[in-house]
């Protein structure tokens, strides 16, 4: 089973963090974790991940530009070769272009039932709003604070007498068990055919004119009337791959993209030396790259006349 590689960022004692760890050690989950990074090089969870045998990384904020600094994290969470990046105790607001960099591939976890509650205090102003329960969320990152697609979420009862303390020792306990099983479920679409199908038709069907077959066992896409442009292969003729299959514009084209990497990229059986196979299912998969070379696909097949109406609506 491919695992996608997750870096864990932290500033304390990382008890999410070792939740994450202590999950991927199990041989069914679906990720583990590469690297162990933090802003304060004190911070106790770093010594943790040390002794799982886990690389870390530190470098303080101290003195530094918030662009800067989450520069240098950056650098380090891509020379661990991670797919994704899971926030567990961070205590920094980071940066846009940061943000932007791992868009869709950064999650974090936040103790209050979003949207209740964004930012510090939550426990307070649950328990001062006489709220029945308090909980843990975990969600996308994105660069408004507590604001991304909430991926789980967990309620933990308030009981009389709670006060913020007790109030988040118990959903601790609620954090420990959800970010791990959240995660995993993110991850897994990495390598879901089911879902790595409906990506690419979401994309596919957004081009200009386009429809949905089913030909030889593989769900298509073409141009209403007129040629196909994408394939989606599921382990076809038993070859254990999800991939896309996509025009290019000749041998040198597909050779040059073999070449750059044979792993993710390969010469479709049956298909002629003008289409490549990307392959979908090796995780860390950039989708602009994947939406770019199904646009450039519908182009190469898209009649002139159609081509030529596009341009000049596109003009008005």
């Amino acid at each position: 089973m491919n695992k996608a590689r997750i870096a864990v960022l932290i500033s304390g004692t990382g008890s999410n963090m070792a939740a994450l760890v202590y999950a991927a050690k199990h041989p069914a989950c679906p990720f583990e974790i590469v690297l162990v990074a933090s802003n304060n090089p004190d911070a106790p969870g770093l010594r943790l991940a040390a002794a799982e045998g886990i690389p870390i990384f530190a470098h303080s904020h101290k003195g530094m530009t918030r662009a800067d600094h989450d520069s240098i994290m950056d650098a380090e969470i891509r020379k661990s070769g991670a797919d994704m990046v899971a926030l567990a105790g961070y205590m920094r607001i980071l940066s846009a272009g940061f943000v932007q960099g791992w868009a869709g591939k950064m999650l974090n976890i936040h103790p209050s039932l979003l949207p209740k509650y964004k930012g510090l205090h939550t426990h307070e102003r649950a328990l001062e709003a006489g709220d029945s329960h308090g909980g843990v969320s975990v969600h996308l990152v994105t660069e408004e604070l507590d604001d991304g697609e909430i991926l789980g979420q967990t309620p933990v009862a308030i009981l009389p007498g709670d006060t913020a303390d007790s109030l988040a020792a118990r959903v601790l306990i609620a954090e420990h068990q959800l970010y791990a099983r959240v995660l995993g479920d993110y991850v897994r679409r990495d390598f879901d055919p089911v879902w790595l199908t409906q990506r690419v038709r979401a994309l596919a069907m957004a081009e200009p004119e386009a429809e949905e077959s089913l030909s030889h066992g593989m769900a298509c896409f073409g141009i209403k009337g007129g040629k196909k442009f994408a394939w989606v292969s599921d382990n076809h003729h038993g070859d254990g791959r999800v991939a896309l299959l996509v025009k290019v514009s000749g041998p040198e084209e597909q050779a040059m993209l073999i070449e750059r990497d044979e792993d993710r990229y390969f010469k479709p059986a049956y298909f002629g030396n003008d289409w490549i196979a990307i392959r979908l299912d090796l995780g860390g998969l950039d989708w602009e790259e994947v939406r770019q070379r199904i646009s450039a696909s519908w182009l190469a097949v898209a009649p002139a006349k159609l081509k030529k109406a596009l341009s000049v609506a596109d003009e008005f």
